[in-house]
């Protein structure tokens, strides 16, 4: 039993074995003693080709019972190379966590088993989370480390084309079309062709900017990643150890132009993304590109590849008295730098991460500045509270710790965030005291979620705070609410008490559309309303239409940190595969979408 031991590794050993006799077992009866009632499975394409949480044990007997024999679960084992069994705290709750690797009738993959005590079965170890997540294909391998290419394509044929030859051919495209066309060149849309380009599926990433990482580049002048080094690296390439805690986002875009070409991604740079249309019958897509230097190329790609950011295009608010006003107006994404601006005044509306750096830089540059509040906002110090969700990443190996992020079921996830956030208030009380006696509206989250859960929601609604609520509280910054403004002049804004706020300059500083509103500028109504809402939470456990499948066969989206980008861009990378080697359905099962944005 597994009670009668102490030893953490038998205790894992002994499960996963049970576990595995289980499965085969009729009636179901042993693998209902090896769950505690309220357990959790999170399954990355292992057994269901989809990602998906099951919560509850009943609910969960039931998925393994459909899904485990048709997958051939097997060879469940405690893998030697991971970080071993140990005792850990997870979402307040303590408990025995296990890497461990196991196979399937497809491939090889990777799991999570936590054990806590049942205390209605005399404190039996039972399992309280389980993840399984899809590695490899089998006969698909990655050629990496002993089994990389040994180039013989190129290496001793002195008469034939040498690897720049044959590099700059695979990237003209001359006389084929990819398999899979990725749009955008930022962090998402190189880590999905880095990955599909390990699988050997032939990928041609397009971005409108003249250079790979202008992503980047072109953001405003003092702007640095707001997570640390460590948590952000790309796949097959970490960053230097050498390399600052916070990345500059000139670096940043240096470096991943640099691993293109490292990585042998075929990108066209200057290259407009302009209308998809698909062929249900040819299975593939016809899109249209516009290039730089004004031609055009249509190309039929069986895959489309959204990596355009959770949302692309600036959202603009309707204020019908803005153009009254006689100085500058601009959105948070066309701002640059705020030296041009020194002993002038502006007027920054939104309070976002954007927001407060804009009004940061403006401040430091000379300007007068008033930040304008529309709604509460979060405020956490950048350190140490906004590192608080990636403490484990300060120890051991990012795979590892990748495969512990992508082993959290949503409730648990929510649950940590709660306890991280009244942490977070805790370190930060005379900051958000400080906050609250000039009037600005604090808020921390649905159900007190913090941060990461405003971003995965809403995309924003929130600040690290790298000086700019120091400058508020003390008075440095001005603030004032947007309701309290009746309406905008020449001069600025004129508020409800009669005050004129003079102004030069306004920034928008009011985030972005949701992302189906590029897709439907990019493929129509009809893909828009057969795929539904896009990022963000459902009825379901799982972001919305995110690196898995969606009702509309061969497009695809990727977004987030670097972080997610790194986890997420193997398992739709593996789908491609799937589907293309004939292993998996191009259309993903059928559910109703919810409405999508208007």
């Amino acid at each position: 039993m597994l009670d009668k031991t102490s030893d953490i590794s038998i205790a894992a050993e002994n499960w996963l074995a049970q576990f595995e006799s289980a499965l085969g077992a009729p009636g179901g009866g042993e693998l209902k003693s090896l769950f505690v009632p309220d357990s959790y499975w999170r399954d990355a394409l292992a057994l269901s080709w989809t990602l998906q949480t099951i919560n509850g044990r009943d609910a969960i007997l039931e998925g393994l019972r459909a899904l485990a024999p048709r997958a051939s679960l097997a060879n469940l084992a405690i893998d030697p190379a991971r970080a071993a069994p140990r005792k850990v705290t997870r979402a307040g709750t303590d408990c025995i966590e296990a890497i461990f690797r196991f196979e399937t009738a497809t491939g090889r993959g990777s799991g999570i088993l936590r054990l806590v005590p049942d205390a209605g079965d005399g404190n039996r170890l039972k399992a309280w989370t389980l993840l399984t997540a899809l590695e490899e294909l089998k006969g698909f391998e990655e050629q990496l480390g002993v089994s990389r290419p040994r180039g013989q394509a190129y290496s001793r044929d002195f008469r034939g084309p040498n690897w720049l030859d044959l590099r700059k051919a695979a990237a003209e495209y001359a006389d084929r079309d990819p398999v899979v066309l990725v749009v955008g060149g930022g962090q998402a849309g190189l880590a999905i062709a880095a990955r599909l380009k390990q699988l050997n599926v032939d990928t041609l990433i397009v971005d409108r900017g003249l250079r790979i990482g202008d992503n980047w580049r072109h953001r405003y002048h003092a702007l640095t990643l707001h997570n640390q080094v460590h948590v952000n690296h790309l796949p097959y390439m970490p960053f230097p150890p050498n390399w600052p805690t916070y990345i500059p986002k000139d670096k940043l875009a240096n470096w991943l132009e640099a691993y293109a070409e490292a990585m042998e991604l075929n990108f066209w740079t200057g290259t407009e993304f302009e209308s998809g249309s698909y062929d249900e019958k040819e299975q593939r897509w016809t899109v249209a590109l516009r290039r730089a230097d004004g031609s055009k190329r249509t190309m039929h790609p069986q895959h489309v590849v959204l990596a355009t950011g959770v949302s692309g295009i600036p959202s603009l608010p309707d204020i019908p008295t803005l153009k009254n006003f006689a100085g500058t107006v601009i959105h948070s994404s066309q701002y640059t730098d705020g030296e041009e601006w020194k002993g002038r005044k502006a007027l920054v509306i939104g309070t976002g991460n954007s927001g407060h750096d804009i009004a940061q830089d403006l401040h430091s540059s000379g300007a007068e500045v008033t930040l304008v509040q529309r709604s509460s906002t979060l405020v956490t110090n950048i350190e140490p509270s906004a590192q608080l969700a990636y403490a484990t990443y300060s120890e051991g190996t990012t795979e590892d710790n990748d495969l512990i992020a992508t082993s959290m079921p949503l409730t648990l996830a929510k649950r940590t965030h709660v306890m991280l956030t009244r942490q977070s208030k805790e370190l930060d009380q005379e900051l958000l005291d400080g906050l609250a006696r000039v009037g600005f509206k604090l808020d921390y989250g649905d159900g007190d979620t913090g941060w990461q859960f405003k971003y995965l929601t809403r995309g924003g609604g929130y600040y690290f705070n790298v000086g700019c609520s120091d400058l508020v509280a003390g008075g440095k910054v001005g603030l004032k609410q947007f309701s309290d403004i009746e309406s905008f002049v020449a001069e600025g804004a004129r508020m409800r008490n009669g005050e004129t706020l003079a102004a030069d300059l306004i920034v928008l500083a009011t985030g972005y559309r949701p992302q189906e509103h590029l897709v439907r500028k990019l493929f129509g109504d009809a893909v828009v309303g057969r795929i539904g809402p896009i990022w963000g939470f459902g009825e379901g456990q799982e972001l919305r239409n995110m690196y898995t499948r969606t009702a509309q066969p061969g497009l695809w989206f990727i977004a987030g940190s670097l972080a997610q980008c790194r986890i997420n861009s193997k398992f739709l990378a593996l789908q491609i595969k799937a589907i293309e080697e004939g292993l998996l359905p191009r259309l993903a099962p059928t559910a109703e979408p919810e409405a999508a944005v208007a």
